[in-house]
């Protein structure tokens, strides 16, 4: 080990304690370098970059975020250790909503408000919290051991993001891809700003239907009655509407009624988009505060009467009703109507209700002046990215979904009425009002006049427009086309949770088809969400929610990780167990103890390069070279939980429970085949490692260290390389084997023997090759299988003796002197007396045809299922006791 190396643990400690661990590695890699990849010095290697998903500057950890730092971590430290230049860059996102959100009740709590400061001392404010807290989610991700290049860390404020956030507003102001115009948007009347379509979260919701009449203009007759959920916008009202084929009210298109409370005259419409099978088949037309509404009044040339502010509050068009909150207006309009005789009825309603992403108020339709983006014209190519195959959707699924969303596309309100966030670069003329949109402030307007005349607008950018260009923008565009971003981009891959396709991916991939021509990265990969135990979703209201930096507390980052690979499926939500953490723990235990045997075993002679002796020395490297090949085959696919299963399994089964187990007794020796066992069961020992490493990077660096190695890490070492072994005839011989040797145990099994009890064993082979195998392995099955002898050139079957069948072969195990044959025979026929018991139960409930009938399907196969086990038990204690015979 490098003198520069952190001190590796102790020997004495049969137990890996991460907590001695994790920091002490983390610490090091950052200092060695080791996440920044080499500077491009003309050596060809292949680039491979990621560009971290930008967790909110408000954010803490979570498991979704666990699951994805793990994924993309898994990623990166594979193609680092195959030799490309990778990047993995991170970086945070300012969070509009949420970041002044927070600041705004730390300055109540304070006894201040935004507006007591003003814009400037607010926005330092702001500035002065994000320094504060913004990097708490950071130093969580380290915990995680995200191998990312620090020295490359971007924030969505930062000015070399602003300049791209400019850059990109101008040239589509000036393409004619945004705009400014009054049109209907979603409003929340909490966090004060506009939102856009996919910023709203619609939850069914109980509700009721109210039943209003509005009378006959004039007082000519009864009238019309509707069905609303929104009693409250009726002061707004301008007509009602049918559908134009609707039997029911063909005589009333083209007259008048009155709308209740107000009395304001207005017309019965026909329109299609009435559906004649809802309430009434009548419905209230409030263009100016529902966005069908909206359209129907654009249809008809209908006048818009806002009666509900941008506060949520009733405005002076609401009459009697000014100044009232929304939710107590409801209130007093139905009490009004109830008393005029004007509320028929109402009945319990469950219907879908907008409400906004981040504080959970209900959304308020409004018509605003607000900045968009034309979506159209942007959509189409990156539409076109993933039908031409240009881009990759793992799972591929989410392909149709994608499409789908983007032939139906709105355009994008990107207006937010806020003070944190990218100011929108557009300058208003104090002496024309005409606006001059502009990368850096203007010095002359677009109109003439001084620029010193002109005021900047209000608001700033939807957060998504900023993280639309995080791609690119973080690698130098548009400043510095000519380093990491001519170097890196496009990136390869994205992986993100599925739930932000469209607020994200979908920007991102028509922004960066529009300004570099390229999609931004090649492969989206998806994961889902994670669930608690009961596959409920992880919330503060439901109590249920787990912070992943406790599990690293109890558990070590390396099984969190790993318990998390093995449990998701790409695209696909995961319940979260701590039971398969406590699964992963024990892997990491296996593996530390597995290299303090081999640290031992390997310094009991010298350690030189030799060729395999023995069988099992042929196999276990075929069997690595197998579990290579498919792991890498694995990742190739982005199968992350069949890789890691490949791997722990290999680890598990066939080096530690086999290798390791046969390899024991040669380790000490100074002959050839001591060398041989040394050298072959440290070169597996050591590319397990460097295989296991992506996925359990600390507890692998810690062993690896421990062992004879070359470089400052691991991390930096060759991915192992499959070179396509073949199976040889000492493999194939092994593998017989090993069946000879699983037979004896299952026997020893059935007969209770313990570890210390040496049986004798007489094998049959079917063929030559056979019998020849076990040869070349007796001394392996003889310790393995806890043998006094093994015969394998019998002529007669030992009687009495237990029999089992190995590939190739059968086996006895003569019974005479190894158990007491009497004592034996009665247990087995208790044993067959109680299986018969069993038998004839689960018969008489399979024959009874009203249990068939009336028992859950799942209670009747499970039923059936016993009386073959039961069946089967039988009939193999009636060999035993043939056997004894």
């Amino acid at each position: 080990m490098a003198d520069s190396d952190p001190q590796v643990s102790e020997e004495g400690r049969t137990r890996y304690a991460p907590a001695a661990v994790e920091q002490r590695w983390y610490q090091y890699w950052e200092e060695q370098g080791l996440f920044t990849p080499p500077p491009d010095g003309g050596s060809g290697a292949p680039t491979f970059a990621i560009v971290i998903p930008p967790p909110n500057v408000t954010g803490v950890l979570h498991l979704g975020h666990a699951l994805n730092t793990t994924w993309q971590d898994i990623l990166v430290r594979w193609h680092r250790m195959r030799g490309d230049a990778t990047l993995w860059l991170p970086g945070t996102d300012h969070a509009g909503i949420s970041t002044q959100q927070r600041v705004e009740a730390m300055l109540r709590a304070r006894g201040q408000s935004k507006d007591d400061l003003g814009r400037e001392e607010f926005l330092r404010e702001a500035w002065a919290w994000r320094a504060q807290y913004g990097g708490i989610i950071l130093d969580q991700l380290r915990r995680l051991g995200a191998s990312v290049d620090w020295s490359r860390l971007r924030f969505t404020l930062d000015d070399g993001l602003s300049l791209a956030v400019r850059t990109v507003f101008v040239r589509l102001y000036e393409e004619g891809l945004i705009y400014r115009g009054a049109y209907m948007i979603n409003r929340c009347v909490q966090c004060g700003t506009a939102l856009s379509d996919i910023e709203v979260e619609h939850e069914d919701e109980d509700g009721w239907l109210w039943r209003i009449r509005y009378p006959e203009a004039g007082g000519g007759g009864a009238g019309l009655e509707i069905a609303t959920t929104r009693p409250e916008t009726l002061l707004g009202d301008t007509a009602l509407a049918v559908h134009p084929d609707d039997e029911r009210y063909q005589a009333w298109i083209g007259r008048r009624v009155e709308v209740p409370l107000v009395g304001r005259e207005v017309p019965v419409l026909a329109d299609a988009f009435v559906d004649p099978a809802f309430g009434t088949g009548v419905v209230k037309v409030t263009p100016a505060h529902d966005p069908n509404d909206y359209a129907m009044g654009e249809r008809h040339s209908l006048p818009r009467i806002q009666v509900i502010g941008e506060d949520g509050r009733m405005t002076a068009e609401a009459g009697a009703y000014a100044g009232l909150p929304r939710e107590v207006a409801r209130e007093r309009v139905l009490s009004d109507l109830e008393a005029a005789g004007l509320l028929m009825a109402k009945e319990p309603l469950r219907h879908a209700v907008g409400h906004c992403e981040r504080c959970g108020t209900v959304v308020e339709p409004l018509i605003s002046v607000q900045w968009f983006v034309s979506m159209g014209p942007l959509a189409k190519p990156a539409r076109d990215a993933v039908a031409d195959g240009a881009l990759t959707l793992v799972p591929d699924r989410f392909a149709k979904v994608y499409v789908n969303w983007l032939d139906n596309i709105h355009d994008w309100c990107i207006s937010r009425q806020l003070w944190w966030g990218h100011r929108i670069p557009a300058y208003y003329c104090g002496l024309c009002g005409q606006v001059t949109v502009s990368v850096d402030a203007p010095t002359t307007l677009s109109c003439g006049h001084d620029a010193r005349q002109a005021h900047q607008d209000e608001d700033v950018l939807d957060t998504w427009f900023s993280s639309a260009l995080w791609p690119f923008s973080t690698l130098g565009w548009p400043a510095e086309p000519q380093g990491d971003f001519d170097r890196f981009y496009p990136t390869q891959v994205l992986s993100t949770g599925y739930d932000i396709l469209f607020f994200w991916v979908v920007r991102m991939v028509a922004q960066g088809l529009h300004f570099t021509g390229r999609v931004p990265f090649d492969t989206v990969l998806l994961h889902g969400l994670v669930r608690d135990d009961q596959g409920r979703k992880m919330s503060k209201s439901a109590d249920n929610g787990i912070d992943p930096l406790d599990v690293v507390e109890e558990y070590g980052a390396d099984a969190l990780r790993l318990s998390l690979v093995l449990g998701a499926a790409v695209g696909a939500d995961m319940r979260f167990r701590r039971e398969r953490v406590e699964a992963a723990r024990h892997v990491a235990n296996k593996l530390w103890n597995a290299v303090r045997f081999v640290r031992t075993g390997i310094a009991a002679a010298p350690l030189v390069p030799a060729d395999p002796a023995r069988p099992a020395d042929a196999w276990i490297l075929w069997e690595l070279d197998h579990a290579v090949r498919d792991t890498t085959r694995a990742l190739e696919h982005f199968e992350f939980g069949e890789a890691a299963r490949i791997a722990t399994d290999f680890l598990w089964d066939k080096l530690c429970d086999w290798y390791i187990e046969a390899v024991k007794g040669r380790l000490a020796a100074a002959d050839a085949d001591g060398a041989a066992a040394r050298w072959t069961l440290y070169v597996v020992m050591e590319a397990t490692l460097r295989l296991l490493h992506p996925f359990m990077p600390f507890v692998t660096e810690e062993c690896w260290q421990s062992l004879p190695h070359t470089g400052p890490s691991i991390m930096v070492a060759p991915f192992p390389t499959a070179e396509g072994l073949e199976r040889t005839r000492a493999v194939a011989g092994h593998l017989a084997a090993q069946s000879l040797i699983r037979t004896v145990r299952n026997l020893r099994a059935e007969l209770g023997l313990s570890p210390a009890e040496r049986a004798q064993a007489v094998a049959f082979a079917a063929e030559a090759a056979v019998a020849e195998a076990w040869e070349a392995n007796r001394a392996e099955i003889v310790e393995l299988a806890r043998l006094a002898s093994l015969s394998t050139t019998a002529v007669d079957r030992p009687h009495p003796a237990i029999a089992g069948v190995a590939e190739g072969g059968t086996v006895y195990l003569p019974l005479a002197g190894l158990v007491d044959l009497a004592r034996e025979r009665e247990r087995l026929e208790k044993d067959r007396a109680a299986t018969q018991v069993d038998l004839e139960r689960l018969a008489r409930r399979l024959n009874d045809a009203g249990f068939i009938a009336k028992a859950p399907p799942a209670v009747v196969d499970d039923t059936r299922r016993r009386l073959g086990a039961a069946q089967e038990r039988a009939a193999r204690l009636a060999e035993r006791l043939e056997e004894l015979s």
